[in-house]
């Protein structure tokens, strides 16, 4: 399923093909843990549903802090 979210990070709008069904989101969106209602998907694709970042944000994000210290 194309899933299309904003990442709070660049503003950008991204879209993944995430393989999981209406059933799995209607079970997250009620409540229950990610990887337990899709635990087919990576850490990177689920925090992607939840929150927006892709993991080229996280490494942009960390490349920058990470430059700082």
């Amino acid at each position: 399923m194309r899933i299309t979210k904003k990442s709070p990070m660049t503003g950008k709008h991204n879209t993944l093909d995430l393989d999981v069904t209406l059933a799995q989101l209607n079970e997250w969106e009620s409540g229950v843990l990610a990887q337990n209602a899709m635990p087919n998907l990576s850490a990177d694709e689920r925090e992607f549903l939840i929150s927006g970042c892709t993991s080229n944000d996280w490494a942009t994000f960390h490349a920058g802090w990470e430059a700082e210290i």
